[in-house]
């Protein structure tokens, strides 16, 4: 098992999970942070954290978020690792809670 970032995390990029992660697991990209499910412990450090509400286990996805395993897998193998805090963008409490955010992902 393993924790995911789902699609409220896009455009909202909060980055307080980072902060606890004992292993450094998570990625960040230009507008979206994953987890590596590789590197992940299962430690559920992380989940309590988010702002958004964008970190589940894989085994309690919300429905329709399934597809969140494969890209977090993707995208942890190309984006740099982040390990502190930074200030989320100015927007970033507009975003959080609009859904349909998948389109705006950025690579």
């Amino acid at each position: 098992m393993t924790f995911v970032v789902t699609e409220n995390c896009i455009k909202c990029k909060f980055t307080d999970c980072v902060d606890v992660c004992p292993v450094d697991c998570f990625h960040e990209g230009p507008n979206f942070l994953v987890i590596d499910p590789d590197e992940c412990i299962d430690c559920t450090l992380c989940e309590p954290e988010c702002p958004a509400e964008a970190i589940f286990s894989e085994d309690e996805l919300p429905e329709g978020q399934e597809q969140f395993i494969e890209i977090n897998a993707e995208l942890a193998q190309t984006w740099p690792v982040i390990t502190d805090i930074k200030e989320p963008d100015a927007d970033a409490e507009e975003w959080n809670g609009k859904p349909g955010k998948l389109d705006l992902l950025e690579r």
